[in-house]
């Protein structure tokens, strides 16, 4: 399985490519990464170093590996963190390019966009890149519920809430939406829900709620997703998958009390995660 992961890049922690692609590589998967932004470490801190890289270094580093003849074994684009407004139309050449090379190639489109408690944390015109250009071409949305809420223009308090968010989402491009964190009046106080849906059936894993608040676990379950998603075609067993695995990576963490993932000592994770969570129908 090959995956090109358009991301940002920390030297500190691990959010974007730096919590996408070890995990994704621990499972067996080839990455070829291309940064979108080399930070010292990620905007959380409050403060950081680096740089926005320019857009165009995204489609020079396309052009490349189209040199090496392989972008028709490319199976997947995964994409998440843009850094700026010009990056987007990069990316979306990027994901052309893949899918002319290899028409079954999947977009697994993360929309960084913001949080619940944080709002809207990207540049402007990020949000609208991805609501008005980008999921309209993608195949899997994973926005957390802030970034559903924002992308439809609707509230997200109930479960019926979120699947009527979720369609209409869909409606507009994505035939697969994973919500990577949603906690709406049917979710118990000490719990966590994730939800997916594709081909009219949408299904629910409940995770217990872990006391920590890190960032990059949204990264690393897309990625998780996306490759369960394309080693298994379902989009049920992915999810069952991935919630599995981030929730073991976010236990040790947990019990670390670390303020980032721990994403290399946890890897056992990725491959054998410690429980498994049925996801039910809903």
């Amino acid at each position: 399985m090959n995956i090109l992961s358009i991301q940002s890049w920390v030297a500190y922690g691990h959010v974007g490519n730096a919590s996408a692609v070890f995990p994704l590589q621990r499972l067996g998967a080839e990455v070829w990464a291309i940064h979108t932004v080399q930070f010292s470490n990620h905007t959380g801190y409050g403060a950081w170093r680096g740089q926005v890289l320019p857009a165009a270094l995204i489609g020079d580093c396309v052009q490349g590996i189209a040199e090496r003849g392989v972008l028709p074994r490319c199976d997947a684009v995964l994409t998440g963190y843009v850094g700026d407004a010009a990056t987007g139309e990069a990316i979306l050449d990027a994901v052309a390019r893949v899918k002319a090379a290899n028409p079954a190639a999947l977009w697994c489109c993360d929309p960084v966009i913001g949080d619940v408690g944080r709002g809207v944390f990207v540049r402007p015109g990020i949000p609208e890149f991805f609501r008005d250009q980008a999921l309209a071409l993608a195949d899997i949305a994973t926005p957390n519920q802030f970034e559903l809420e924002w992308l439809t223009g609707r509230e997200v308090a109930t479960l019926a809430g979120a699947r009527a968010a979720v369609a209409a989402l869909q409606a507009g491009g994505p035939r697969c939406v994973l919500v990577t964190s949603l906690r709406v009046a049917e979710t118990p106080a000490d719990a966590l829900d994730l939800l997916v849906a594709e081909g009219g059936e949408v299904w629910r894993v409940r995770t217990p709620l872990l006391p920590l608040a890190v960032n990059g676990a949204g990264d690393a379950i897309a990625a998780l997703f996306l490759y369960h998603r394309l080693s298994t075609g379902s989009a049920r067993v992915a999810l069952e998958r991935a919630a599995a695995s981030i929730h073991g990576l976010l236990r040790r963490t947990a019990e670390a009390g670390s303020r980032e993932l721990l994403t290399v000592a946890a890897q056992e994770e990725f491959v054998a995660p410690g429980h498994l969570f049925p996801a039910e129908a809903c």
